[in-house]
């Protein structure tokens, strides 16, 4: 499947509010939690049904209700119809391969961005796409598969953490945005530790491995780019919003999302360079080595030109060659042979042609 553009035909044409799943499916069941805190109480718990959640709306307490897996419609419908969501939210949930954006609406604002994955093992980015919808009280958030990638928010939401516990659902967002876009920066610094220690192995031996690998992490980083700058988009239409849902104590951590993920955008640039000059690094080598051999092969064979002649001489079928009856004729040519031979090496040392 194509990594960097997916339209299936099958969305030609529909209608943009139409609830229907077009990602891949990606776990068997969708799993709903939910974690109610205020500065004094916690609740957290997995609940069954949509009906569930729908009584927290009304409480002074904050509400981060979790949905893993989007394949399925109905719940989808209930979440619309029990938010008071516009179906185009909900649409947009369901496209998981579109482009990070941000929306507000009369009573929430929307957002999407892609959470990134790097398998240590074959050093392959992989993406999910992650859906948040920000109401008063409760914040909403879609993943398309069960993961613990929000684990440290959680704990710090156990170990009551004045600043998460006092907050809003604006906060909360920020916090989950803030550990998606960190592990931006964490992919990229492991690829960019393997980057930099392509060079040594460059410079050491040029082998065609290596270039094989520069081409490898082009493409990671290519795919990086191509997520990361929707993202930075997204997050600078963030800080725009003036919305009674995000308060002004959180834009400055709104600021601190654009600066992490403009680190994230710049150092992945860095490294597409550093790859390009790798790239030329090892053409250059190999060129260079290549000059080498042609330069030995052109001295090794203007050497052995005269020799040659020396030798064609005397091997000829002439009956009446003097030299040939002279009693030291043999050896006087191989002195004749080794003096030309030597002086033309003495001759191209001091030209610094060796």
């Amino acid at each position: 499947m194509a990594r960097f553009l997916k339209k299936q035909k099958q969305e030609i044409g529909r209608s943009p509010d139409e609830l229907r799943f077009y990602g891949e499916r990606k776990i068997e069941n969708v799993f709903l939690r939910i974690i109610d805190f205020d500065p004094n109480n916690l609740t957290e718990d997995a609940v069954s049904t949509v009906n569930d959640i729908l009584k927290y709306q009304d409480k002074d307490s904050v509400t981060w209700f979790n949905i893993d897996g989007l394949h399925n419609i109905i719940i989808m419908e209930e979440i619309a119809k029990g938010f008071k969501l516009d179906n185009l939210i909900l649409a947009d949930v369901l496209k998981t391969h579109e482009r990070p954006k941000v929306h507000e609406y009369d009573n929430c604002i929307f957002l999407s961005i892609k959470m990134l994955k790097l398998d240590e093992n074959t050093e392959k980015v992989s993406v999910e796409n992650l859906s948040l919808i920000i109401t008063k009280s409760v914040l909403i958030t879609f993943q398309e598969r069960k993961g613990d990638v929000f684990a440290p928010v959680r704990e710090r939401i156990r170990k009551q953490k004045k600043r998460i516990r006092n907050s809003g659902t604006d906060y909360l967002t920020f916090a989950l945005l803030d550990i998606v876009i960190d592990n931006y920066i964490y992919i990229i610094s492991v690829l960019g530790e393997k980057i930099e220690t392509l060079e040594e192995n460059l410079l050491q031996e040029p082998k065609q491995s290596v270039i094989e690998e520069i081409n490898r992490y082009k493409r990671e980083l290519n795919f990086l780019r191509k997520n990361i700058k929707p993202a930075k988009e997204m997050i600078l239409s963030l800080a725009k919003i003036e919305s009674e849902l995000i308060h002004e104590a959180t834009d400055v951590h709104i600021k601190e999302l654009l600066n992490n993920i403009n680190h994230a955008s710049e150092s992945s640039d860095s490294y597409r360079e550093i790859l390009s000059d790798q790239l030329n690094i090892y053409h250059t080598t190999i060129s260079s080595r290549l000059n080498d051999i042609m330069k030995f092969l052109t001295v090794f064979s203007v050497i052995f030109i005269p020799l040659t002649f020396i030798a064609g001489i005397y091997g000829t079928n002439f009956d009446f060659v003097p030299e040939l009856h002279y009693k030291y004729s043999y050896f006087i040519m191989w002195i004749v042979i080794i003096i030309v031979a030597l002086g033309m090496l003495i001759y191209f040392k001091r030209k610094k042609w060796l």
